[in-house]
């Protein structure tokens, strides 16, 4: 039987690829369950993640889908954490437009506006 290879935590990988901004955060999108490895739901942080699977998950307003070629050993700098993973997501991230939304007024009375006012 053949032995598998080195793992590292999901979490873990994430913050080193720079995913996200920090451990915990990583560790919580996992828990959420929203983190697929191969295709199946992974909900828990401390999940093994090997060279050469797939991971699907929800960053910001679009999926990302990488394929993971390194494990790291250090949060490095963004060259450094490119050579972790390869991006196969296939579309570009669906920002929403935000229209020129300003505040909204808020309805004031004051002394004069109540005087005005004949019942």
């Amino acid at each position: 039987m053949t032995e598998p290879g080195p793992s590292i935590r999901l979490d873990k990988w994430l913050w080193h690829a720079r995913f996200f901004r920090s451990r915990s955060l990583a560790g919580k999108v996992c828990g959420s369950g929203r983190i697929r490895v191969d295709g199946k739901i992974v909900q828990k942080a401390h999940f093994g993640i090997r060279v050469g699977q797939v991971v699907t998950f929800p960053q910001s307003h679009h999926i990302r889908v990488v394929k993971v070629l390194g494990l790291g050993t250090r949060r490095g700098p963004a060259p450094e954490a490119q050579l972790l993973y390869e991006d196969l997501s296939d579309e570009a991230p669906r920002v929403p437009k935000v229209r020129g939304v300003g505040p909204v007024p808020v309805a004031r009375w004051d002394k004069r506006d109540r005087n005005k006012d004949v019942w």
